[in-house]
């Protein structure tokens, strides 16, 4: 027979409601939700995109590294536009980058 300790069943009940919560609110939001998620990822996708063609075009050399990565899955285009700007006018270097 298995025994399970006060404390583990407390932490299977948070995350039982845990859970219980987010799929309660993914489905009260639903329609919109899904679609934020969507134009989030469209939005992210295209970003990444972007860097590599700037990069594959007009030599760039937009690395990607952690903060380039956040700022692209988070703002997409406009962020990549935004440091492609800034590279091009020579605002930023990318020195040490891999």
């Amino acid at each position: 027979m298995v025994s399970f300790s006060i404390t583990a069943i407390i932490e299977y009940a948070v995350v039982v409601l845990v859970i219980v919560a987010l799929i309660y609110i993914i489905l009260k939001l639903g329609k919109k939700f899904l679609k934020l998620i969507f134009g989030i990822l469209i939005n992210s996708i295209l970003g990444f995109v972007a860097i590599f063609l700037l990069n594959y075009f007009f030599a760039l050399g937009i690395p990607f590294t952690l903060p380039i990565i956040l700022s692209t899955a988070i703002f997409g285009l406009p962020a990549v536009g935004t440091i492609a700007i800034l590279k091009a006018m020579g605002a930023i270097t990318f020195a040490g980058a891999l």
